[in-house]
């Protein structure tokens, strides 16, 4: 079964699935490894492991695409990538529906930002009007070559115009054909029950630990009806705090063999990097005088 088509069916399914996000190959072959059912890419994950830079609208499709391509030949995981606001207009967003159907993802969502975009979790942010928005759906739409291929809409419309505006905007996106939507950043725990129970589609909702919307549990989101809950920059911090710990800490010691017990082991990294596996081509394909 394709990864489009296995998206597509868990999301006719019952119940929530937990989508980790991860930034790099080796974040997303330890949430396959952890044994979750789909894999998000981040953006701002991106954009700070590459540029070293804050989700602010610096990062270019370009640069997230190779990201994605290296993402998708590491899983086996169908993957929802982040396209922000599409890098353009429609014609851009055509383009960048067939630069990552290409590249493998299962599914991938567009936001209704106006350009410079910024996360969605930060002040100043600015939207396209809905009508535009809608275009870039449509445009979407026609791009792909997978029909199931998960176009996912977005709107930051909650942050600058209200949670009605909020709603009103998505529900117009799936009139639009977008398959999914992502209302991002809800205020309150009722604003969370009235957005799932209000939007005639499958919906992702994105816990960003520090950000506007309240941290709940898995089986909270799957009562409210959500589909999938994003969990976008916690591998991320969760591994920026272990470094900075660690790496703090070694500058006064000096001495390595203290850390030993909370780093993973030469052997566990190159089990979960296969290894053995390129061993056993090495022994297929080359001879060891070759050496």
């Amino acid at each position: 079964m394709r990864k489009t088509t296995q998206l597509r069916e868990m999301l006719k399914g019952p119940g929530l699935r937990i989508m980790p996000c991860c930034f790099d190959c080796l974040s997303a072959k330890l949430i396959e490894k952890a044994g979750y059912e789909v894999l998000g890419i981040t953006g701002a994950g991106i954009c700070a492991s590459l540029l070293g830079v804050p989700d602010v609208g610096l990062i270019t499709m370009t640069e997230v695409l190779q990201q994605t391509k290296n993402i998708v030949k590491a899983t086996h995981l169908p993957i929802i990538s982040d396209c922000d606001n599409g890098y353009g207009g429609p014609i851009n967003v055509m383009r960048a529906v067939r630069e990552f159907e290409e590249a493998g993802v299962a599914g991938l969502w567009i936001e209704d930002q106006d350009i410079p975009k910024r996360c969605g979790h930060f002040e100043g942010k600015k939207l396209i009007s809905r009508q535009a928005m809608m275009k870039k759906i449509e445009a979407a739409l026609e791009a792909r070559t997978d029909p199931d291929l998960i176009i996912m809409a977005r709107t930051d419309a909650r942050a600058v115009y209200g949670l009605e505006e909020a709603i009103s905007r998505v529900r117009d996106y799936v009139k639009a054909g977008a398959d999914m939507i992502f209302l991002e950043a809800p205020e309150s725990l009722e604003e969370m029950k009235q957005i799932a129970s209000s939007i005639p589609a499958p919906q992702l909702i994105n816990l960003v630990e520090g950000g506007k919307t309240p941290l709940v549990s898995a089986q909270e989101l799957e009562d409210m009806g959500y589909k999938i809950a994003s969990f976008s920059g916690s591998m991320q911090k969760i591994s920026l705090k272990a470094m900075e710990k660690f790496i703090t800490a070694f500058r006064q010691t000096g001495d390595i063999r203290l850390y030993l017990d909370e780093m993973a082991s030469l052997e566990e990294r190159s089990r979960l990097l296969g290894l053995n596996e390129f061993y056993e081509l090495e022994k297929k394909f080359l001879k060891l005088e070759e050496y």
